[in-house]
């Protein structure tokens, strides 16, 4: 896999929530389907039902996860 620029991180916003098509491929790069496989792994945060027919991301956990991949081996 491919590792994430700093400046991706850097250009998240602070708080909110992110559908699956800003999250992929712009700060993670995988395909829909590896990003949710890794889900139902556990590997990728878990979303977040905002109603019936919208799911999100908090930002924050997505912060989360890049900032301990980061740090553990550097890249995804």
């Amino acid at each position: 896999m491919q590792s994430i620029p700093a400046s991706t991180f850097d250009n998240l916003p602070d708080t909110g929530y992110m559908r699956q098509a800003q999250i992929i491929p712009a700060v993670i790069p995988v395909s829909s389907a590896t990003w949710w496989r890794g889900v139902q792994s556990g590997r990728y945060p878990k979303p977040v039902k905002l109603s019936e027919r919208v799911t999100a991301w908090r930002v924050g956990d997505i912060r989360h996860f890049l900032a301990t991949q980061a740090a553990g081996t550097g890249v995804l």
